[in-house]
């Protein structure tokens, strides 16, 4: 049992020497050639539909985490199978590795962009993972024959006293009994049984130790070789031409526990499928306009920060967001119009719907006439909330369309926008199961007081945030208890594209209650009861909370 153990504990070694050693040549590599990160994206490609939402309801934010987690247990698992493989049965287990690592091979020449010299890294970490699984093994075993023959010499030795033959016969008995194990002199622990477990032992810790500090050393030099954080630092961005439209003290009520109006840059929620952020030079990146257009159009980063910007609020919302969920935040972005770009481009006659591309792959197919629509501020933004765009946010461009979910309009580390049709091109998500067309739906939510929050009878106010992106909500009502519907203050309009917060002063009275709230939008629709999953194209129904009252 204990063998087996150790020989499961020699897989997982030399896995780690695999990942740690394709690590170390990726940072003379590309970062993005790291084979840890592309298989797990390849796991984000091949997931069925419901998983995405599965692994976002669970774990929100955190699905990158979960997931890299998951993935991080499949790697034990298949590495500790290998090691007991190649322990009865070799030399399945090098095998087993090397099938690991053909995968990653796949899944790192298979990305956006990638070459052939992708699968560098992890061939070479390939290698070396078997020689240190072979090494592992060969020690293991010297230990286990060693003890082995001790065994033999001891219980010959012990047969012979038995039989009433005397000491020094058994001795001799015991000295012949595995004639390849050379004697051991009694009383000294440096025999060579004891000889061969630290030969085991230490080979086991310093492989273990290297590729613990090669692998983390690599990937943090990986995460900061390609970094963009000091080009980003250094930006400044032009002041706007059109700046945003100065936020009124009344759009903020100030209660304690309610979302505030502006999203700080930190708090914004993100998902995306970019396990691995991606890291663009501003000053290599540019953007191309293609397609069904009569010019091409490419643009430098120095090009647009040329441009007469624009400045506007916009809130955006994930498809994937639940009922009352946080997947949405609200910032002041700094770009320029997507409607002036594409008449650069001019997009001729028959095209619907623009295909933009992010640097890793991803695309999102957007309603043509909606980055067209000049009442809209859909915009290629470089800031937010008066700073360069972070990096896991987009840095140094993204897309911003007021009204449509993100999946098929936010797209983060823009590089492309390709004019088509919906009936040729299909953004990432559609061919999974979800909606081509994203409009997000009116919805509102209870940000305080918190869910079975034990609270004191008296005065509570309720209070929350609703939206409609590009329509605006007039009305927000609550519920309590099954009565009649209250209708709520709202605090001041920013503009139609921004949520909007809402309070209405309660009278508690000691003792379980549930609160309700619904919206109204500017069309006169009024958010419907009825409750529906985010897939496929967005989630319905009213926030509800059961609170305790003291």
């Amino acid at each position: 049992m204990r063998r087996n153990v150790w020989a499961a504990l020699t897989g997982v070694v030399a896995a780690a020497a695999v990942l740690a050693s394709a690590e170390l040549v990726a940072v003379f590599l590309s970062a993005e050639s790291s084979p840890l990160f592309a298989v797990g994206s390849l796991m984000i490609d091949l997931a069925p539909p419901g998983v995405k939402d599965l692994m976002i309801s669970l774990f929100g934010t955190g699905d990158k985490a979960a997931l890299l987690t998951l993935l991080a247990i499949v790697i034990v698992i298949g590495a500790c199978a290998a090691g007991l493989l190649q322990y009865r049965r070799p030399p399945w287990g090098i095998v087993v590795l090397i099938a690991f690592s053909a995968i990653a091979v796949v899944a790192v020449t298979t990305r956006e962009g990638a070459s052939g010299f992708a699968a560098v890294p992890t061939v070479v970490g390939m290698f070396v993972g078997v020689l240190v699984l072979r090494a592992l093994q060969q020690r293991l075993k010297r230990w286990e024959s060693r003890e082995e023959g001790t065994r033999k010499r001891a219980a010959a030795a012990a047969a012979v006293i038995a039989s009433g033959v005397g000491v020094p016969v058994a001795a001799e008995v015991a000295r012949t009994a595995s004639p390849a194990e050379p004697r051991v002199t009694p009383g000294v622990r440096t025999g060579p049984a004891s000889y061969e477990r630290r030969q085991f032992l230490t080979f086991f810790i310093v492989a273990a130790a290297g590729s613990a500090i090669v692998g983390l050393g690599s990937r943090l030099m990986n995460a900061t070789a390609a970094a963009v954080t000091s080009a980003r630092n250094a930006l400044v961005l032009p002041a706007p031409a059109t700046p945003a439209p100065v936020i009124a003290s009344g759009a903020e009520l100030g209660i304690t526990g309610l979302s505030p109006v502006i999203t700080p840059a930190a708090d914004f929620y993100r998902i995306d499928t970019a396990l691995q952020v991606p890291q663009l030079n501003p000053d290599t990146w540019s953007l191309r306009i293609y397609g069904m257009v009569e010019n091409e159009v490419t643009l430098s980063f120095a090009d647009v920060l040329a441009l007469p910007l624009i400045e506007d609020t916009v809130t955006l919302t994930c498809v994937s967001n639940e009922v009352g969920g946080d997947l949405i935040g609200n910032a002041t972005w700094l770009g320029y119009p997507l409607r002036d770009l594409l008449a650069r481009a001019k997009p001729t006659a028959g095209a619907d719907m623009v295909l933009s591309k992010s640097s890793d792959g991803f695309t999102a197919g957007s309603p043509l006439e909606v980055l067209q629509d000049a009442n809209r501020q859909s915009m290629l933004a470089v800031g937010m909330n008066g700073a360069p765009l972070p990096v896991e946010h987009g840095f140094p461009a993204r897309l911003v369309v007021p009204g449509l979910y993100g999946y098929v309009s936010a797209t983060k580390w823009v590089v492309e926008m390709k004019v088509t049709t919906f009936a040729e091109d299909m953004g990432y998500w559609t061919p999974r199961g979800w909606s081509a067309l994203g409009p997000i739906k009116t919805s509102s939510r209870i940000d305080t007081p918190k869910n079975a929050s034990g609270q004191s009878a008296g005065t509570i106010p309720i209070a929350g945030v609703a939206w409609a992106q590009h329509t605006g909500i007039a009305k927000v009502e609550v519920q309590i208890d099954g009565g009649s519907w209250a209708e709520a203050t709202l605090a001041d309009a920013i503009s139609a594209d921004t949520w909007r917060q809402w309070v209405l002063p309660w009278q508690a009275t000691s003792g379980d209650h549930t609160i309700a709230v619904r919206a109204t939008d500017a069309s006169g629709y009024t958010q419907t009861p009825d409750e529906a999953p985010p897939a496929p194209n967005g989630s319905t129904g009213y926030h509800t909370i059961q609170l305790t009252v003291q």
